[in-house]
This record gives structure tokens, C-alpha cells and sequence, in this order.
């Protein structure tokens, strides 16, 4: 039944309109979609509710199916996007204060046309063509956004609905198949089988057939899909020294790396890993500096991946840079951060925007871009043994999938994160980050090492599982993993973002369908004739 109209009368004519919604309702349903949106994130370290995502995105998609019309779904889309955006980011807000809101917002537009998308195929009673598209159409465009805002210059992957997965045998299966992505279309798709189930009294059967393709999926990936053959090992050992604050905090972190270093002499190890950011100065224009990490190599009989944040000794400008010395001295292997994180590492459009500085914690200089990814090779500990191949990521671009698949691809036998989140030290971001080594190691079938200077830093072996138990961000310690290797090829490094293509393709395909009146939109249906309200 339609809402009351106002009889006006213009010129001797009847001019029947809407009557207006009062302006309270409207604000009190955005804020409402503002905390349905919030929901997921609970699913994410370090709440860690994994079980939660399945139905996480129910009240969100509920309260869109039932919006009065278009504009209202994509303010619905809008505000959940926000409020999604905004608690994923919270721990940014002593780097970015008040900032993070007007930067959610943005982002959050991203969702204005999935909550249209969501209405036109849920809303209303759906019929079961539309109810059966929606299972596919609205996985589909999440996934489109995630890949959206997947852009570096929009903060980059972080938060993938996928990612919450990370310690779920099955889903990291799937990664091994699809990626994140194939993770994130299957969640996306059981919130939307559970809509059909809970709001469409006549559409239940489409919501068991959903649930049940997927079981299907899930179950043809866990027990379908072998896990990486193991072929030999290789022990890493990782360097937290933990947090030093004030002027002298840098010398007294570098100086308690090199203590926790030296105490792993006589362990056979095949690298040392340092932290982002653990080296203040570039030891090749620094002899003191590169004898220092030379003797330390020697000291433990392993190369050693130190990071430096520092002006290039022969090229202009501040570049962070994982640099490899060994036994007798810097090998010539450097790999410079490619994709830097927006604000921390550099200001976007700073003649417009450099003025955030004062108000945030954001670069006070922007760091230089490395140009391409770096592959370094080991020396072999046996006589006749194939070098270790290691594939070097720095901090941010862990989240990244098709950067640990270009190194992958590459031949890379080990992929190394350096990272510190020490800006972030008390909050859900060092837990998250070094989640997503597990899914990179699932997707790549390599193993992945996450080392950090003040936590969190953990081990994963080439199926996505963690290796030994983390050291925290409490820890100030050096630990040795042994870690599987694995030849094995998976289908995400054979095919990489297929299920991309394939969202895209299927919203196309609604789109054209709708524009073309395949699909009968919510409230289509005859109607008697709206009751005449006489007001005022």
C-alpha cells in the first residue's frame, strides 16, 4: 500500500504528490545502515569472530532490500560503506584525525551503487529468476568494489571481506584457487543465500539451492584440492627488538637487533629477517654501518635482510629498501618499496593537500618508488643444492595479491614481509597485518615469513598454515622457523584474479538485462488505487 499523499490544488487541478517523510526517519535509517555496515568487521583480527561473516552482511542487505525506493538504496549502500570503511580504519585516526571521516565517506561512495544493485534483485518479493541472479549478481558487485578500492592510491586491499577467513582450512583453499576474491564471493554469496531465506517467504528454495551450491564449492576445495607438495626446507630466523621510543630510540633499537642477531649464531640458518624501517641509514654509503651487518652475518653464518628508511648514498630522496648482506658484505641485492601508503609514506596531490601535516601524522617528505619487484638468490648451503630464491615485499604491500604472484611467478621459493606497525602498536592493525601472510602463502603454495620490529611477526608454510606461535607486540626476542618449501604451482599463480573478470561480466550482464526489462523491479506488482489523505 502506498504512502498518504497531499491533495493541492493548482490552477482547478488535483495535484496528488507524496507527502514528506519527516526528516528524523531518514537520518535515523542512515546511521542505522552506518552500524549494519560496521558489522563485518568483527570478523577481522583482532576481534577475530571468523563464524561472523557468513551472516555479517544480513542486516546490511535486509535493511537495503526494504528502502521506498532507488535513491534511498544507494544512501543505504552509501552509509553502510561508511560505516564499513570507518571501523576497518579506526586505528588510523591518530595519523589521520578527523580526516579519516571525510576519507570514508569517500570510499564509501563505492557502495552507493551496490545498495541500487541489492534493491533491484531483493527488494520487494523477488521472483525466482531474480532471486536466483541475486545469488551471483550481488557477490559479484562486493567483489567489484573490493577491486575498486583495491587501488593503492585508495588505500589499497585492506579489509577484503575475504581476508577474515585466514585461519579457515577451506578458505584457504579457495585462495589457493582464486585468491582473496573467490573467498570474498563465497561469503557474500551465503549473506545473500541467508536474505533470501530469512525476507523471502516465497523464495526459500532458492535460498537452500544458494546455501548448498555453496557447501558444494566449499567441500569440492577442501577435500578436492591438494595441499602444496613439500620439497625440502628452509630456516628463516626473525628479529623483533621491540619498541624504543625518544631521540635515541632508533641507535637503542639497532643496537638490541644486533644483540637478539648475535645470539643465533650456531643454529644453521639459511636468512635473518629484519623489520621495516630497522635501519636508519643506507650502509652503502655508510662503511662503518655495512661492516657492522657484515659481522653479524658472519657471527650467525647466514645472510642477514636488513630494511633501510633512508636518503640513497648515490640518488636523491628518502627510499625504503630491503637490503641483503652477507658474510662478506653487501651482496649487490636491493629491493626498493614500490607502492607506498598513502599519507604515511606520501602526501597525495601535496601542493593541495601537504597542509594535513600539521594536523596528522602524515609524511612530512614524500618517499621515493622503487620501479620493479627484486627476486634475490641465496647462496647454497650444500654443494650441488639450487640457491634459495627469495621474494621481498616491504609493510603495505603484503595486501596486495598480484604482487606476491609477480614474485611467485618469478621463482621465488620464499616470500619475506618487512613491516612495523608501531605507529598502531595498541591497536586491531598489527594482528591484521600479519594475517594476511596466511592468505598470500595459501594463494602462492610458497611460504611467507612476517617480520616486524615490534610485532606482530609470524611464520606460514606454502598451505597457509602458521608455523610456531607468534611473538607479539609485547615480545622483544629473535625466533627460528623451519619452514616447508613447495614447487607446486596453484591455480591463482596459473590464472591470478579470474573471479574479477568473472563479477564483471556478471554484472554486465544484469545491467544489460535490466535496461532492457528482463528483470521486474520491487513494487512492480498492480495496485489498487492509492487512498486520497486530505491534509492541511
Amino acid at each position: 500500500m502506498r504512502g498518504p499523499f497531499v491533495v493541492r490544488r493548482r490552477g482547478g487541478r488535483a495535484d496528488r504528490s507524496p507527502a514528506p517523510r519527516p526528516a528524523g526517519r531518514g537520518a535515523s535509517r542512515s546511521l542505522l545502515a552506518v552500524g549494519c555496515g560496521a558489522l563485518p568487521v568483527l570478523a577481522f583480527p583482532a576481534p577475530g569472530l571468523w563464524w561472523w561473516a557468513p551472516v555479517a552482511l544480513v542486516p546490511w542487505l535486509l535493511l537495503i532490500r526494504t528502502a521506498p525506493g532507488a535513491r534511498r538504496a544507494g544512501l543505504d549502500g552509501w552509509s553502510g560503506g561508511f560505516g564499513f570503511m570507518l571501523a576497518m580504519h579506526h586505528w588510523l585516526l591518530p595519523s589521520l584525525h578527523v580526516f579519516l571521516l571525510p576519507l570514508a565517506a569517500l570510499l564509501g561512495l563505492l557502495w552507493l551503487p551496490w545498495g541500487w544493485l541489492v534493491r533491484a534483485l531483493l527488494g520487494g518479493t523477488p521472483s525466482p529468476v531474480r532471486a536466483a541472479v541475486a545469488l551471483l549478481a550481488v557477490p559479484s558487485g562486493w567483489l567489484l568494489i573490493e577491486s575498486a578500492r583495491s587501488w593503492e592510491g585508495l588505500g589499497g586491499p585492506w579489509g577484503l571481506l575475504g581476508a577474515s577467513q585466514w585461519q579457515v582450512p577451506v578458505a584457504l583453499r579457495l585462495a589457493s584457487i582464486g585468491g582473496v576474491w573467490l573467498v570474498s564471493l563465497l561469503v557474500v554469496a551465503v549473506n545473500t543465500a541467508v536474505v533470501l531465506l530469512v525476507a523471502g517467504p516465497g523464495r526459500r528454495s532458492v535460498g537452500v539451492a544458494g546455501l548448498a551450491a555453496c557447501a558444494l564449492v566449499a567441500g569440492t576445495a577442501a577435500w578436492g584440492v591438494a595441499a602444496p607438495r613439500e620439497s625440502g626446507s628452509v630456516r628463516v630466523a626473525l628479529v623483533q627488538p621491540g619498541v624504543f621510543g625518544g631521540p635515541d630510540g632508533p641507535a637503542r633499537r639497532l643496537a638490541r637487533a644486533e644483540t637478539l642477531t648475535r645470539s643465533l649464531a650456531g643454529q644453521r640458518l639459511d636468512l635473518v629477517v629484519w623489520g621495516e624501517s630497522g635501519v636508519g641509514a643506507d650502509p652503502a654509503g655508510d662503511p662503518v654501518l655495512a661492516a657492522r651487518l657484515t659481522a653479524l652475518s658472519r657471527a650467525v653464518g647466514a645472510p642477514l635482510l636488513v630494511n633501510v628508511d633512508a636518503r640513497g648514498a648515490d640518488r636523491p630522496g628518502i627510499y625504503k629498501s630491503a637490503v641483503l648482506v652477507g658474510p662478506a658484505g653487501l651482496t649487490g641485492d636491493r629491493y626498493d618499496k614500490m607502492r607506498l601508503v598513502p599519507f604515511g609514506e606520501y602526501v597525495p596531490a601535496r601542493r593541495l593537500l601537504g597542509w594535513v601535516t600539521s594536523a596528522g601524522r602524515a609524511a612530512k617528505e614524500d618517499r621515493r618508488r622503487g620501479t620493479e619487484p627484486v627476486v634475490m638468490s641465496l647462496p647454497a648451503r650444500a654443494a650441488g643444492a639450487s640457491p634459495l630464491r627469495v621474494g621481498p615485499l616491504i609493510c603495505f604491500e603484503s595486501a596486495f595479491p598480484d604482487m606476491s604472484r609477480t614474485l611467485a611467478r618469478d621463482g621465488a621459493d620464499l616470500l619475506v614481509v618487512q613491516s612495523s606497525t608501531s605507529t598502531f602498536q595498541d591497536s586491531w592493525a598489527p594482528a591484521q597485518h600479519a594475517s594476511l601472510a596466511a592468505l598470500r602463502a595459501a594463494e602462492m603454495g610458497r611460504p611467507v615469513v612476517h617480520a616486524t620490529l615490534t610485532g606482530i611477526s609470524a611464520a606460514y608454510g606454502p598451505d597457509g598454515h602458521r608455523i610456531g606461535p607468534v611473538l607479539g607486540t609485547d615480545a622483544s626476542a629473535a625466533v627460528v622457523r623451519e619452514l616447508p618449501l613447495s614447487g607446486t604451482t596453484t591455480a591463482y599463480v596459473r590464472w591470478g584474479d579470474w573471479p574479477l573478470y568473472g563479477a564483471l561480466a556478471v554484472v554486465g550482464a544484469v545491467c544489460a538485462a535490466e535496461g532492457a526489462g528482463a528483470f521486474r523491479k520491487p513494487g512492480s506488482t498492480r495496485r489498487g488505487r492509492p487512498a486520497r489523505t486530505a491534509r492541511g
